[in-house]
Order: C-alpha cells, then structure tokens, then sequence
C-alpha cells in the first residue's frame, strides 16, 4: 500500500464497501415496494416504531418509506462520490475527498441513530444490534476524520512555520 493513504481515508474506504452495497440494497427494496421494502430486516425498527405509535395512512406510511430509502441512497451516493475522489493521487493527498466522506457520515449517522432509538423503542433486539453497531461505526470513522485531519492541519503549520502566539521553531 502506498504512503500517501491516511488513515481516516482507508477507514472511510472500508466503510463505504460496507455502506454502499447493505443501504442501496435496502432503499431498493423500499422502491420496488414501499411497504413491503420498509419491513425488511434493514428498516424493521423505523417501521415498527412508525406502526405502533404513529397512526400513520397508507399513503403517508409509503412518503415515510421513501425519506428513508432517498437518505439512504444519498449517503451511499455521498460515499461513492468519496471512493471517486479517493482514486486521484493529488486530490487523495490533499484531503479534499473528506468533505464527501463527512457529509456520509454525518447524514448516515443521523440516520442510523434515528433507527436505534426506533429499535430501543420498540424492543427489536436484532435491530437494536444492527443500528447500534452501523452507528458505532460511523460515528468511530467521523472521529478518526476530525482527528486525522487536525494533525494534516498541524504538520501543515508546522511545515510552513506559521507558529500562532509568536511560538517560534528553535
């Protein structure tokens, strides 16, 4: 593997060939049939939370089903748009593919943490495993980002010998 790869960058590649495929898959489901593609095992909790405690028409039940399958899609779009940036060598060095993987992380974890307190509320023990541990792993990936490119930031700084406060080098 190369040197130049950081990180946060291989983590979120990782992330996004586990986030791609399971979430397209799911909001597929949910087009082909809206309501037979919500109670699938990959929206179980959002849609028994909706059922119990929502008193929901059919019509609205499917407009609920497709927010959740179009938030889906654009966080596996967001992390297909990041693996894209990954690819070139110069983008790849200079961070800029991380805006992409953030805004996949952060819509994703919301996401995912909204179907966490569905499946808590709930009691839908093998839901409540599946958001916890995709919730776990993005908001990990969104840490490792925010640590891995404050210490971009700094070897930046320290390479240009911008010290702030009149620290000096010697």
């Amino acid at each position: 593997m190369s040197r130049d790869w950081r990180i946060s960058t291989f983590n979120g590649a990782l992330i996004a060939s586990y986030f791609i495929p399971a979430w397209t898959i799911a909001a597929l489901k949910i087009w082909i049939s809206p309501i037979r593609g919500l109670y699938d095992r990959a929206n179980i909790a959002p849609a028994m939370y909706v059922s119990d405690n929502l008193a929901l028409s059919a019509v609205t039940t499917v407009r609920l089903a497709w927010l959740l399958a179009l938030a889906k899609v654009t966080v596996a779009a967001f992390f297909l748009v990041f693996l894209v940036l990954i690819v070139r060598e110069s983008i790849r060095k200079k961070g800029n593919c991380d805006e992409a993987l953030g805004y996949a992380l952060g819509i994703g974890a919301v996401v995912s943490m909204l179907s966490l307190l569905a499946a808590s509320k709930v009691g839908e023990l093998a839901a409540l495993r599946l958001h916890a541990s995709e919730t776990l792993l993005l908001i990990g990936a969104a840490i490792l980002l925010i640590v891995d490119t404050s210490k971009t930031e700094a070897q930046k700084i320290v390479e240009r010998g911008d010290y702030p406060l009149g620290v000096s080098n010697s």
